[in-house]
């Protein structure tokens, strides 16, 4: 069914039909999972010249293949990888482009276990990392080195939510010929375009929207031509893969990516704005609301805002937030986001080059896809066992 010029349907057609073509498969709907390692050649020809698209069962089969074109038509990328997980898919794509004794620029408000591979490992062979204040923009070009090597961007930021001017960012990157990498987890390609906006790579943590049911780990890393040679090269070279069953269900959870992400979005905006009129919450992040910071960008590059945001509380006590979270009815604990159930976390923002001012908690909010009304009840609730706790 995905055949070509496919790429000029609807995102929504997109995301049901790229990847699969039922009648190569027996007319079945879904893409078949392949368990494989070896793979059989036919001559001694094919064997050393792969003369067959499938050589091993660790660099491609029939299944890793359904996923990464979907991605990639999705992405409008030259091509795609498959991550284990979507830390690793952010290592991969820096890994692409870095090499001992350069310079990489992040985003302060980064991904925190992106950060910690910065600092931790990419220190370790002698990559030298410069954190930049999200709102930067064209600023960029100031922080630029003779031998800065990529800029890391994820927009909106973890955890705070600061939308970042991709193309501004990568204007000025292009100027000097750097690559910019884009995590682009939280909009997906169905609400932000990375390619388009001028990101050179677009990386997703498959794990969260495109599985889609807490059930998988999942990373994807998709590429403009520039760029796609390094990235299936390194992946490669890295030994990385992923399992099929994993991959069958970031398929399933690819098909109603479209319907899931309305839904985490209208609820998501219904909770922001009950929240906003609290007397025990102080602000709101969340990009799509007018009046934050990162709004009118948002406005400008975004087609749609997912189910992530945050919460400033008012000044309150460790005890208060405890009193809070540990005894909410629908919103669970964990770390993650991007499945059905709401989830509801503390945070603390981990800066080194800028400051983020905030008087009281910070709580973050997954809308899941229960009733926004019952989650409202739950959240009442559970701001009246905060008050109440002082």
């Amino acid at each position: 069914m995905s055949k070509p010029g496919s790429s000029t349907k609807r995102p929504e057609t997109r995301i049901v039909t790229a990847g699969r073509s039922p009648f190569e498969h027996h007319g079945l709907v879904n893409p078949p999972v392949y368990h494989a390692s070896t793979i059989l050649h036919r001559t001694v020809d094919a064997l050393e010249n792969r003369g067959q698209p499938y050589t091993y069962g660790r660099r491609l089969t029939p299944t890793i293949a359904a996923l990464e074109n979907a991605i990639c038509d999705l992405e409008g990328g030259a091509g795609t990888v498959l991550c284990p997980s979507g830390l690793q898919a952010c290592t991969l794509a820096i890994l692409s482009l870095v090499a001992s004794g350069d310079h990489l620029l992040v985003t302060d408000s980064v991904y925190g276990p992106t950060r910690n591979f910065c600092d931790k490992t990419l220190a370790r062979f002698g990559v030298t990392t410069t954190y930049f204040d999200p709102y930067a923009g064209a600023g960029i070009e100031k922080l630029i080195r003779p031998n800065t090597s990529a800029i890391f961007t994820e927009s909106p930021g973890s955890l705070t939510f600061e939308v970042q001017d991709i193309p501004a960012i990568t204007k000025a990157a292009q100027a000097r010929n750097i690559p910019v990498i884009l995590d682009n987890t939280w909009a997906t390609p169905l609400f932000f375009d990375a390619i388009g906006h001028g990101a050179d790579l677009s990386v997703m943590a498959a794990t969260k929207y495109i599985v889609g049911h807490s059930d998988a780990m999942l990373g994807t890393v998709t590429a403009n031509a520039k760029y796609l040679k390094q990235l299936r090269d390194t992946h490669g070279n890295l030994g990385l893969c992923v399992g099929p069953d994993d991959i069958y269900l970031g398929q399933r959870g690819l098909r109603t990516l479209a319907v899931r992400l309305k839904q985490h979005q209208q609820t998501a905006l219904q909770l922001a704005e009950w929240l906003r009129a609290r007397p025990e919450v102080e602000r709101v992040l969340h990009p799509a609301l007018p009046g934050d910071p990162g709004h009118a960008i948002w406005k400008r590059d975004f087609k749609g805002a997912s189910g992530l945001f945050a919460i400033e509380l008012k000044p309150c006590s460790k005890a208060a937030v405890g009193a809070m979270l540990d005894h909410m009815e629908l919103f669970g604990m964990g770390w993650s986001w991007g499945g059905y159930e709401s989830l509801i976390v503390p945070g603390k923002p981990h800066r080194t080059a800028t400051s983020f001012e905030h008087k009281g908690p910070l709580i973050r909010i997954h809308a899941g896809l229960e009733a926004a009304e019952d989650l409202i009840a739950d959240l009442d609730a559970g701001l009246g066992r905060l008050k109440k706790a002082g």
